[in-house]
């Protein structure tokens, strides 16, 4: 059967104008295979199929024979072949293989498509069938040039064809082709003289004249590789291409198409990112350091933040306690509870007997607490967008204030053998207080949440402390409590307010460094901390005039560094019997 038309749609070796370059047999399989034609590689659509392409293999590219089906769309494109509006093939191909960036060996074509322009410069129709009746009339005799550019048809009186080579402006004669010159040779004559290396530069030379070239390459399905050799914006000569750096042709700026900019927008809105789905395609569309492009990235703090357990315990168990201007604390307290301390009934002519009062006496001595940082000088000049020695400072005033508090509520939790312990004798902590001064309530390890709650209530009836206590307890266990329900599923407790008021305490405060402590009881065995129940007011830290908390900072001559130190001299402790409840749960027995 008679092709509609025929033509190569890729020629080898030839650089192409989106920076590609099909080498020697890289399609040499395809040679035989039936693909679909279709019209501008666009694929949305069963109307844009016009038919098919036959390829055969040639040793300069792969050559293809159409055929159009009965279409609308394929007998519209028909026609705008037989009138020479369409010279240009493209092909669309997946699974290459690179030598190199830019130097295709391999791949499989999936299709050919007719297109107002190609990338391809070899890549044009040679061949059109106009049908008279039952007649084909076929164009014969003809020269053709494979530039990517258009050929204008002039019979002159003696029959001959003569072929000038236009831009698609049609304003700018490029060259006279296939006419005979004084010496009798065409430009197809003088062409082939050209050695491959020369041919190359020709080509490479017209494709840098060729601006807004299309290289509408991206992912596809399956994520492999793939080429669609068309310039779909149309091909316009906008600059001297022997303006550039050399005779390499240097560009003076890539550029996207609309198509691209489709495609970029596609991803965008795919991942999420405009600016990640520009950088996949960069490398694509020949952009290199597309990163530049993209404004650097800003803070939204004036300062870094700090990445710290929650800190909102620390200002309200300090700001709660009691503070004295002296650092030595004694407390003393006479013991009336025992029964001889009793007022007595009298029997006349019996014998009056004196009351025993028992004194207790604990002085609690100070111990020092400190923090310790340091700055290279060169430092603190090189960084200007914050004042660094502020916000050093800051850092160390907060950890001192949480250490301090951790210390006089739970202890610091280092061994005891650490170096760097808060001595326990000096600021005492109230999960490890004599039971004299902090009552402990331990609960079987079967005891469920809503059970605990009731239990938090039951330990204070021996609790003497001023005012309304605070319950201080894990996160978790606010948690487990806020989320307690009733056999229909409604809430217990619609907030935190309403949880501490059913437990007696004014405020249920969560503390972070409560997590996981544990002990051994001379009874219970193992024991778990559930929660303290205090009034910080019962708690009393004291400090003398100079052990108050302090800022000193010094420089190192010798090694250039600004060093800086906060510390504070001070003891803590409970200063009255029965002023806080400490909650402990039996550990699971194992087995």
């Amino acid at each position: 059967m008679e092709c509609d038309f025929s033509g190569y749609v890729t020629k080898y070796n030839t650089p192409c104008t989106d920076g590609l370059k099909i080498m020697s047999d890289a399609f040499k399989h395809m040679d035989g295979k039936k693909v679909p034609l279709v019209w501008q590689h666009q694929h949305n659509s069963p109307e844009n199929v016009l038919g098919y392409t036959v390829l055969e293999h040639r040793a300069d590219g792969v050559y293809g024979r159409g055929f159009f089906n009965t279409t609308p769309m394929a007998v519209t494109t028909k026609t705008m072949l037989q009138h020479g509006d369409v010279e240009s093939m493209s092909i669309h191909a997946n699974r290459l293989v690179k030598r190199s960036k830019s130097d295709v060996q391999h791949g499989d074509i999936k299709e050919v498509s007719l297109v107002l322009a190609g990338a391809n410069p070899g890549a044009l129709i040679d061949f059109v069938a106009f049908s008279h009746g039952d007649e084909v009339e076929v164009l014969e005799d003809e020269a053709f040039i494979y530039t990517g550019l258009e050929l204008e048809y002039m019979t002159t009186d003696e029959d001959s064809v003569e072929h000038a080579a236009k831009t698609n402006q049609g304003d700018t004669t490029v060259a006279p082709t296939a006419t005979a010159s004084d010496q009798g040779e065409t430009v197809q004559d003088v062409f082939d003289t050209l050695s491959e290396k020369q041919k190359n530069v020709v080509y490479y030379l017209i494709g840098q004249a060729v601006d807004g070239a299309d290289n509408a390459a991206s992912q596809s399905d399956d994520d492999e590789d793939y080429i669609q050799h068309d310039d779909q914006e149309g091909q316009y000569v906008t600059r001297n291409v022997f303006e550039g750096d050399s005779m390499t042709g240097a560009q003076q700026g890539p550029t996207l198409s609309h198509d691209q900019l489709k495609s970029i927008m596609a991803d965008a809105k795919k991942y999420g990112s405009f600016k990640e789905a520009f950088l996949e395609h960069a490398d694509e569309y020949g952009i290199t350091n597309i990163d530049f492009l993209f404004p650097d990235a800003k803070t939204i703090t004036d300062s870094p933040t700090f990445i710290s357990r929650r800190m909102e315990w620390v200002t309200s168990f300090l700001g709660g306690t009691t503070h004295t201007p002296f650092a030595r604390i004694k407390s003393i307290q006479a013991d009336i509870t025992a029964a001889e301390a009793r007022a007595k009934g009298y029997t006349k002519g019996a014998r009056k007997v004196e009351e025993v009062i028992r004194l207790l006496k604990r002085v609690t001595t100070p111990t020092t607490v400190y923090k310790k940082q340091k700055l290279d000088r060169d430092d603190i000049i090189d960084i200007t967008d914050l004042d660094v020695v502020a916000w050093l400072k800051a850092e160390m005033r907060l950890m001192l204030d949480e250490e301090v508090a951790r210390a006089g509520l739970i202890g610091d939790g280092r061994l005891a053998d650490d170096p760097d312990k808060i001595d326990e004798t000096n600021i005492r902590p109230i999960y490890s207080e004599d039971p004299l001064y902090a009552i402990r309530h331990i609960v079987d390890f079967s005891t469920t949440t809503a059970e605990m709650v009731d239990e938090v209530v039951v330990a204070q009836a021996e609790y003497k402390g001023q005012g309304t206590p605070n319950f201080y307890a894990t996160k978790a266990t606010i948690t487990s409590m806020l989320l307690l329900r009733d056999t229909l599923g409604r809430r217990l407790y619609g907030t935190k307010a309403e949880l501490a008021s059913a437990m007696g305490v004014k405020d249920c405060i969560a503390v972070d460094p409560m997590s996981g402590i544990s002990r051994t009881d001379a009874t219970a065995g193992l024991v778990k901390l559930v929660g303290i129940v205090v009034n910080p007011a019962d708690y009393t830290f004291g400090a003398d005039k100079g052990g108050a908390i302090g800022m000193f900072d010094d420089f190192d001559i010798d090694y250039n560094q600004q060093k800086y130190l906060i510390e504070t001299r001070l003891s803590g402790a409970l200063k009255e019997p029965y002023t806080a409840v400490v909650i402990e749960q039996k550990a699971a027995i194992a087995g």
